[in-house]
């Protein structure tokens, strides 16, 4: 009788190409079945032929914007469909001039600025009856619908949209393939087994063999080698966890109200010193008080459609407005405080230990370090996070590779020549001028 010891390798190798094939298969059927998103249908609203919406929007942003929006009340009322509701005559009368109108006794004038909480409206003689239609025009213009996102992208505030095939169906026909391929595989198995028996071939019994831990344990100069790397393997995993004991770079916790410095400090140029003013001063940089917030949120009420990204909604950043307005007590109906107010826990992300002194107008103002430099480029950051690891090592480092601002500081003046000679440099590190002494740093 033959041996042979190969049957096994065969019906694993059968087993595999089939694997291979089935999977090619339903990978190319899901893809096919997957439909593509329709493409949006354009927007057909029609436009006034003797008016431009183009230039109205233009008009608009310049001279209302400050003081109105299309779909809600600001200081004064929403303005989309005014022209249903006045007549276009008044309407050039009350732009040009609303106080004159009111002052001439016109009910509609009077009406109109009683609801307002009696706020007076600037008066724009500059704009013209041609630029007043514009801008008619373009409050006229029905309110675009948001964007539906992408088939399977998930938004905060939206379900995902529907791809087509649900994962569940996927997953249970993958599940079924693979048990018909391990059915497949008994069956291949006891067919090759009936093969070999007819054929009166044996199949070689397996050699046993020592096990490779008796084999090791023979071996004492690798158990040696063994115990000395486990050892040093030890010890250097220990000493890399304690050293990162207090370090917490890119730690970047979830605030109780998102906020984005990607869109203000970025998209919006907003400087960083406007909301953190206490930078310039003072110790520590402060927490902006909610009042900054309002002073540009009083009138914004809604981001853009284009604010919108895969991972935040449109209608997720006007909710964390709303709860800026929760907050201060807002209410942007009305266009006034409630006296309501909320206080918001927002939680600390830089913290030096305690024994540490760090004084930010030292660094800010009279050295003139941008913001960047150690907090890294906030205005990528849609979360906010520690940016560099904040130990006693990086701030030597930075210390001895920073020069020291000469211009108009005197005291660095009197004693720049002395260093200088000392030194024999032009320029003066932060290192040369005392910053790599204990106290300069600890109490």
């Amino acid at each position: 009788m033959k041996k042979v010891g190969n049957h096994n390798s065969i019906s694993r190798k059968l087993f595999f190409s089939i694997a291979l094939m089935l999977s090619i298969s339903f990978t190319s059927f899901a893809q096919e079945a997957t439909p593509a998103a329709d493409a949006a249908a354009p927007d057909a609203s029609a436009t006034s032929q003797s008016a431009d919406p183009v230039k109205g929007k233009e008009l608009f942003n310049a001279n209302c914007a400050a003081c109105h929006k299309l779909d809600a009340k600001a200081t004064g009322p929403a303005l989309r469909g005014v022209a249903a509701k006045y007549d276009a005559a008044w309407l050039h009368k009350w732009v040009h001039n609303s106080s004159d109108l009111i002052k001439s006794g016109d009910a509609q004038a009077v009406k109109v600025f009683e609801e307002n909480n009696k706020a007076v409206m600037s008066a724009f003689p500059q704009l013209s009856d041609a630029d007043i239609d514009n801008i008619i025009a373009y409050t006229s213009e029905p309110k675009a619908e948001a964007a539906a996102p992408a088939p399977g992208v998930e938004v905060p505030g939206k379900p995902a949209a529907d791809s087509g095939i649900s994962n569940n169906i996927i997953l249970g026909a993958l599940a079924l393939v693979m048990v018909i391929l391990v059915v497949m595989l008994f069956l291949v198995n006891r067919v090759l087994s009936k093969v070999a028996k007819a054929n009166g071939i044996e199949v070689a019994p397996k050699t046993p063999t020592t096990p490779i831990w008796k084999a090791f344990a023979k071996n004492q100069f690798l158990i040696l080698v063994t115990a000395i790397f486990l050892l040093l393997a030890s010890a250097y995993f220990v000493y890399g966890f304690l050293m990162q004991v207090g370090v917490d770079q890119d730690y970047a916790p979830i605030q109780p109200i998102h906020y984005s410095h990607k869109i203000h400090a970025g998209d919006n140029e907003i400087n960083c010193k406007y909301c953190h003013s206490a930078a310039r001063v003072s110790k520590n940089a402060g927490i902006p008080s909610l009042n900054v917030c309002m002073n540009c949120h009083k009138n914004i009420a809604e981001v853009a459609e284009t604010t919108a990204t895969p991972e935040y909604s449109k209608a997720f950043y006007d909710e964390q407005i709303q709860k800026l307005y929760t907050a201060v007590g807002w209410d942007k109906t009305t266009q006034s405080y409630t006296g309501k107010t909320q206080p918001v826990k927002w939680v600390r992300i830089h913290n030096l230990p305690d024994f540490v002194y760090f004084n930010h107008s030292q660094h800010v103002t009279v050295a003139g370090i941008e913001c960047q430099t150690c907090h890294g480029p906030v205005q990528e950051y849609e979360i906010q996070k520690q940016f560099a690891p904040l130990t006693m090592g990086w701030c030597i480092d930075c210390h001895r590779k920073t020069d020291v601002k000469m211009e108009g500081n005197e005291y660095y003046t009197k004693i720049h020549e002395e260093l200088s000679k000392k030194y024999g440099v032009d320029k003066l590190t932060a290192a040369q001028m005392g910053g790599l002494e204990c106290g300069k740093c600890h109490y």
